[in-house]
């Protein structure tokens, strides 16, 4: 029983009990001694007269409570925000806590009593006080005398702890456990990465002995070099040998002898010109020994690189005392192995310039043997010397054996010149090599722009400074200085952020506040609130627009964020970091306020704001994005409650840019009830992507954000052209925003007509001066052929033969014939409504049937009669070797698709920007599109002379009728088949267009730049 005692003692004292006692031969229950906490102690006031535990909302606060960014008890804070909850919501059971003082002398009670007086009164008034404070205050540890106090409490008032207590007590210790299990995890996960990292540094010694062991190899290269030069003067000694055997006396006649010592005099002339040209050589072989000196600077270098590796090994040594930072060695030591595998770059091709010196000391060995040859030729003279005749012809051949080792002589030491200097410009390189290595570390030692973090890191520190503000731990003045300070990358935050990343809440918050004074940014603040983002929640290219500018408008050097609902069929996988703030924003809807949980993560790099509504309703909890009775409400109280997170979070946006009809309504929002509140530093840019959808409503429903229904329901405000009781949203945007654009030069156009305008057209031409269209651009890096994942082959402009190997790879997936390689193919992928012409598209099929070609469609409808019909058509040609139907839509093989294809059609009726087109373009395929909308400012025909030839990449026609698309069809047909070179040109133009976001981004920069320098200059920013 002792035993036990100990054991839930020290358990009880974890969550503010000292311990029990048990008398038995009382008969009573065990009783436990309570001793609370200061965040408890006020509670227990209220305590008295509320009753019940509400165990539901221990759960709900479990479920809601964010693990944050900075400290690394994370789980172990958990358990304290519940504790707290449940104080403040004065929900937990009445505690009381009885001592057993049987075994206490009179003296000890009398004391207690007098500590129960003097101390816990005061310390009672002083945590009451304490009450009023922020929640998330931190909480300081009790000290012993304080436990001494708490202990004095009167046996009288205390009471018997319930089963009901003591479960509780229970799951407070498991709790605990399950805190200790979780350090325990995270303690085993860091020593995994320590393991990592130590094998890391075992490959790279590793590096380092092969490139010890060439430098070794090098050495003796150079000693064999030397050898072949003591050769080279044996050889030299020879020939002098030579020459004094020629000139010596014969026996034979004068005559003879006098002639023939003028033929050895001319030989020894030559002898002389070849002496020459060897210590020419000579010389040549002193330069290379000369490289002996660059190779002991390369030992030098390498010595340098082994104190870098030790540097490391310290580095690693004090990463096993703080794993916190085993982040930023893993980044030091992937720098360090870049620089290694340079390095030995470098020393491979030092070493295949000594092996290419060695050669050619291998050829100087054929020249010894050549000598050699000339010594046999002489002492064969010496046998011949009787006939004058073999004399002169063996002359000759002397000569001409003379002249030929000159020439190789000649060629030998151009060769070793150009050696040796391709040898001098690799040393040169490995020095400059080594001295920006120097520069470099020596640069990132000064304070500079730390600009080798990715985009997520910054956001990630951009999202930790709102989380503290929102949950009210600094001044608005500081969070805007430090988010100043992470637009800039300033080098001084990141330093603090790994400092004090693995310290408390307090202590990274007390460090990022020393860090506020900061000069002004020269970017814009730009704030996307939309439906939509790809790739986390796409339907079509509204999500593509709002990722690719916010990407491209990031890389120009702007602040982005982005605000989003938080669907339930997010693809959640796609978005680091995700993590709820702990407190919520309250926004108005239908007369009363509801509270907003706030989420922030990463996408791709751009910082992500996602607001999840506490409404009964569950407006984004239905499975899809779009298609609800209720949307108008969903996204009118979406827009209203991203304004409400922008006001509560003291953000100052310079632009706040919001899309199509269900964010339209933020532009009256914030003039009408924002600005006056003081959210007005920003410029309201508002986008239609496609005015066929206006998301009209009964004006009723407007008031249920807060608008003014009798103020707004005006012809020359929101009411809908077609009646005067609904109210049309994109009317209002266009109104009131001071920016309004839409995808294209050319739809922009149209929309201003009655027929294109779709009710809107007077609205637009009356609000034409900050109406402009801008083409939309594509995600280069996702659709890339040179490095597309989908393909069999990637390939290139320069380089097109992948693009055949696709063709043929897409024939033999889909089971069509490849008799004919070079029969053509035409691909569609779209989805399947009367927008995107499907009379023409099935036209299409057919007719290129008869042409000649193959035909390929990816694609379905939510249209029924028109999937029906298709559906036909499928089944149709379902075994057919030229045509093949997908009605439905694969990642995959859209984009083997866009590669195998050599036209690619799209016939639409209207098309406000349109992607297809370009994306074909950037695989190489050739469009064919009728004149309308984004198509028309992107596609131009190449028989049309009035358009620069520089601009030509396709075929296009005007009607939307079968003959107009039969016109651009034959053309692109016959042009394909009668000259294939000319095809290949424009395969090659099509591919070389830039179709990327940086034209577009540059645009909206100007638009932006213009409207907010406007606003500052002028007294009324309405």
């Amino acid at each position: 029983m002792t035993t036990t005692t100990t054991k839930l003692s020290s358990c009880f004292l974890t969550n503010g009990l000292l311990g029990f006692s048990y008398k038995r031969e009382h008969g009573g229950s065990p009783r436990f001694f309570y001793l609370p906490s200061r965040r408890l102690l006020p509670a227990s006031c209220k305590i008295r007269q509320q009753r019940g535990f509400d165990s539901n909302k221990k759960q709900e606060i479990k479920k809601g409570s964010p693990e944050p960014i900075l400290p690394i008890s994370s789980s172990l804070q958990s358990n304290s925000d519940e504790e707290d909850s449940q104080s403040d919501n004065g929900s937990a059971e009445t505690i009381r806590s009885t001592v057993e003082t049987n075994h206490v002398d009179k003296s000890t009670e009398k004391r207690d009593e007098d500590v129960q007086k003097s101390e816990v009164t005061p310390l009672k008034n002083k945590l009451t006080k304490k009450k009023d404070e922020s929640v998330h205050a931190t909480t300081d540890i009790l000290t012993v005398p304080e436990v001494a106090k708490a202990l004095s409490i009167n046996e009288s008032g205390g009471e018997q702890f319930s089963d009901g207590q003591f479960g509780e007590l229970m799951t407070m210790i498991r709790n605990a456990e399950k805190n200790i299990l979780r350090l325990d995890q995270a303690r085993v996960s860091a020593l995994a990465e320590l393991s990592k990292i130590l094998s890391e540094k075992e490959a790279l010694q590793g590096e380092i002995n092969v490139l010890e062991m060439k430098l070794a190899e090098t050495d003796e290269r150079i000693k064999t070099a030397a050898q072949e030069k003591v050769r080279v003067e044996l050889l030299e000694e020879q020939l002098e040998k030579l020459r004094h055997e020629m000139v010596s006396p014969h026996p034979e006649s004068d005559g003879y002898v006098l002639a023939l010592s003028k033929e050895i005099e001319t030989l020894k002339i030559e002898n002389m010109s070849l002496r020459n040209d060897i210590e020419t050589l000579k010389s040549r072989l002193r330069s290379v020994e000369n490289t002996d000196e660059r190779v002991v600077v390369l030992e030098k270098e390498c010595s340098g690189l082994e104190s870098s590796m030790k540097d490391l090994e310290t580095k690693l040594m004090v990463s096993q005392e703080d794993v916190s930072k085993l982040s930023s060695l893993k980044t030091e030591c992937s720098d360090l192995w870049t620089k290694v595998e340079s390095l030995q770059l470098l020393l491979d091709r030092a070493t295949k310039q000594a092996e290419q010196a060695v050669l050619v000391l291998q050829q100087n060995q054929d020249l010894k043997s050549k000598v050699e040859q000339i010594e046999e030729s002489l002492k064969e003279a010496n046998v011949y010397k009787e006939s004058s005749e073999k004399i002169q012809q063996y002359n000759e051949l002397m000569q001409d054996k003379v002249q030929l080792l000159e020439e190789r002589l000649e060629k030998s030491d151009a060769e070793i010149f150009s050696y040796v200097q391709l040898y001098q410009e690799s040393i040169k390189e490995f020095q400059e090599t080594l001295e920006r290595l120097k520069e470099e570390s020596m640069r990132k030692e000064k304070d500079e722009p730390v600009d080798d973090m990715p985009w997520d890191y910054w956001s990630r520190l951009l999202l930790t400074v709102d989380g503290w503000l929102l949950e009210k731990k600094i001044a608005n003045d500081d969070a805007d200085s430090l988010r100043e300070m992470v637009w800039k990358k300033d080098r001084r935050i990141h330093d603090t952020y790994i400092d004090v990343k693995d310290k408390s809440e307090r202590d990274a918050i007390s460090a990022f506040l020393k860090l506020v004074s900061s000069p002004a940014s020269q970017g814009l603040y730009v704030v996307h609130i939309a439906a939509e983002m790809a790739p986390v929640a796409k339907v079509g290219g509204l999500g593509d627009v709002v990722a690719g500018l916010g990407k491209a408008l990031q890389r120009r050097g702007h602040l982005v964020e982005i605000i989003l609902p938080k669907y339930d069929c997010m693809q959640y996988d796609r978005v680091r970091d995700l993590r709820a703030l702990d407190t919520v924003v309250e926004s108005y809807f239908d007369g009363k306020l509801y509270k907003n949980k706030i989420w922030m993560g990463t996408v791709e790099g751009l910082p992500v704001h996602f607001i999840e509504p506490q409404h009964p309703s569950k407006f984004f909890w239905r499975g899809q994005f779009y298609g609800e009775k209720d949307d108008f409400k969903r996204f009118s109280y979406f827009s209203r409650a991203a304004l409400e997170l922008l006001l509560q979070s003291g953000k100052k946006p310079d632009i706040i840019h919001c899309h199509d009809w269900q964010t339209a309504f933020v532009a009256p929002l914030y003039w009408d009830l924002y600005a006056p509140k003081g959210l007005d530093s920003a410029r309201i840019c508002f986008t239609c992507h496609n005015f066929e959808y206006q998301g009209t409503s009964s004006a009723s429903d407007l008031g249920s954000c807060g608008l003014d229904v009798n103020q707004l329901n005006r012809p020359d405000r929101m009411q809908d052209h077609s009646s005067g009781d609904r109210i049309n949203p994109v009317k209002g945007a266009i109104i009131f925003s001071n920016i309004v654009t839409t995808v294209s030069p050319t739809y922009a156009q149209e929309v201003r007509t009655s027929e294109g305008g779709k009710g809107l057209h007077s609205t637009l031409n009356s609000n034409s001066k900050k109406f402009i269209g801008i083409l939309n651009g594509i995600d280069t890096d996702s659709w890339n052929p040179a490095t597309d994942p989908f393909l069999k082959a990637q390939f290139n402009a320069k380089d097109l033969q992948g693009k055949e190997e696709n063709k043929y790879a897409l024939r033999k997936q889909l089971g069509l014939s490849s008799a004919e390689s070079r029969r053509p193919l035409v691909g569609c992928i779209t989805r399947l409504v009367p927008q995107k012409g499907v009379h023409l598209i099935r036209h299409a099929i057919y007719r290129t049937l008869e042409l000649g070609g193959q035909f390929v469609l990816l694609g379905s409808s939510p249209v029924p009669h028109i999937q029906r019909e298709f559906e036909g058509i499928e089944q149709q040609f379902k075994s057919h070797d030229h045509v093949r139907l997908l009605l439905k839509y694969d990642e995959a093989l859209s984009h083997s698709i866009y590669a195998a294809s050599d036209m690619f059609i799209i016939p639409s009726i209207f098309e406000p920007c349109g992607l297809t087109q370009m994306i074909a373009m950037r695989y190489g395929t050739i469009p064919i599109a009728r004149k309308t909308g984004g198509l028309n400012d992107s596609v131009f025909d190449i028989d049309d002379d009035t358009i620069p030839t520089q601009f030509q990449n396709g075929f296009t026609f005007q009607t939307a009728d079968e003959q107009g698309l039969n016109y651009a069809l034959e053309r692109a047909l016959n042009h394909y088949k009668k000259d294939e070179e000319k095809w290949m040109r424009l395969m090659e133009k099509v591919m070389s267009i830039d179709f990327s976001w940086a034209s577009s981004a540059t645009q909206y920069e100007e638009l932006y730049t213009r409207s907010v320098a406007r606003a500052r200059a002028s007294p009324n920013r309405t």
